[in-house]
């Protein structure tokens, strides 16, 4: 009846239409990150609270498995498309199908490449990301002050820099937005790369694996501090790469009386922010996924009612085929003194969950 209703697998749905009838695929990449399985439930749960059905699936870090995923989704009649990619390339065969069925495609947090049938994109300021990081690392090193104002140090000071999986659109905004807070400190001395890897290309670690950052780290440190200097400070993007250096660092010497090197991080995962709360990770960038989710839903809800969702960045982002009108939030920077008030009295975490380094449910 719904097919030749007009309102099969595709339509969209319209304003007619009741929450329960209307089903709304969520493809999430993996689970091996606290991150995404947070992201996936509240996403969920935001929905079911609206009433509608949803079809949630984490591909396993696998593309085969989620483009097989989204296939199923289109096949069984969503009526919109909320899309985390593991790589943003990847996905143009289905977001053909998508398009043709005439269902809305949301790209949640990575940009998806490469289509015309990307609709929405909700996420983060990334490139402000990569600046909160970079500056981060400053106010570790104490270049820089919190309010950004010149700290007393002035190095010189030897660092390393990391960047997140080629394929995710994300790295390479983390790391621009990073490296151009940290040229002017490299041109003049202050900062000095030993290594001398200081393109993206020979910083990425593919799919964002925390056992590929503690075996370049380890690397690092075999080639470039054989002559027993120092690594003062590293630009890590993302809290699971953080702890794999801090890994790497710490199997070789550092930390306790030998000082361990200041590294960034983000994603406020709890195991790092006990890393921080413990003072072995400088730092954290938190991106509230409560708040995410809550943009995408509202984002979903708009198609669904026929609508266009509400853009706050209409010039960013550019898949390579068009530019996608993006909903961009918010995000913070957390350090030691930060994790009470950010994370504890938002409710985000507990005391108790960043204490013993887990949590709960």
């Amino acid at each position: 009846m719904a097919a030749c209703s007009g309102e099969g697998a595709g339509s969209g749905g319209n304003s007619g239409d009741k929450p329960a009838d209307l089903t709304i695929g969520v493809s999430m990449p993996t689970q091996t990150s606290e991150r995404w399985i947070a992201d996936g439930n509240s996403v969920k749960e935001k929905l079911e609270a609206k009433g509608y059905k949803v079809d949630l699936q984490y591909a396993g870090d696998d593309i085969p498995t989620q483009s097989q995923q989204i296939d199923q989704m289109i096949t069984r009649g969503a009526d919109v498309l909320i899309i985390a990619a593991i790589d943003g390339t990847a996905l143009s065969g289905q977001l053909q199908a998508a398009a043709e069925a005439k269902i809305p495609v949301i790209a949640y947090d990575r940009l998806i490449r490469d289509s015309p049938n990307v609709d929405f994109y909700v996420s983060f300021d990334n490139y402000k990301v990569g600046v909160a990081q970079a500056s981060a690392l400053l106010v570790g090193l104490g270049v820089q002050n919190k309010d950004g104002s010149k700290g007393s140090a002035s190095g010189p000071f030897n660092i390393e820099l990391f960047a997140g999986s080629l394929d995710d659109n994300n790295a390479h905004f983390f790391f621009n937005g990073a490296m151009d807070t940290l040229k002017p400190f490299i041109d003049d001395g202050t900062l000095k790369v030993k290594s001398g890897q200081t393109k993206i290309e020979q910083v990425a670690i593919l799919r964002w694996q925390q056992e590929g950052a503690q075996k370049r780290m380890e690397d690092l440190l075999t080639s470039s501090y054989n002559d027993g200097t120092k690594v003062d400070g590293v630009l890590s993007p993302y809290d699971g790469l953080s702890r794999g250096i801090i890994t790497a660092l710490q199997n070789a010497g550092y930390g306790g009386a030998n000082k361990i090197s200041v590294v960034t991080g983000q994603d406020a995962e709890i195991a790092s922010v006990k890393l921080i709360n413990d003072g072995v990770q400088n730092s954290t960038i938190f991106k509230d996924t409560r708040l995410l989710a809550e943009q995408a839903v509202v984002a979903a809800e708009a198609f669904l009612q026929d609508k266009t969702p509400e853009a706050n960045d209409t010039n960013t982002y550019n898949n390579g085929v068009k530019v996608v009108p993006s909903y961009l939030l918010p995000v913070q920077t957390v350090y030691k003194d930060e994790i009470k008030p950010v994370l504890i009295d938002s409710g985000y975490y507990t005391a108790e969950e960043v204490a013993v380094g887990q949590a709960k449910g």
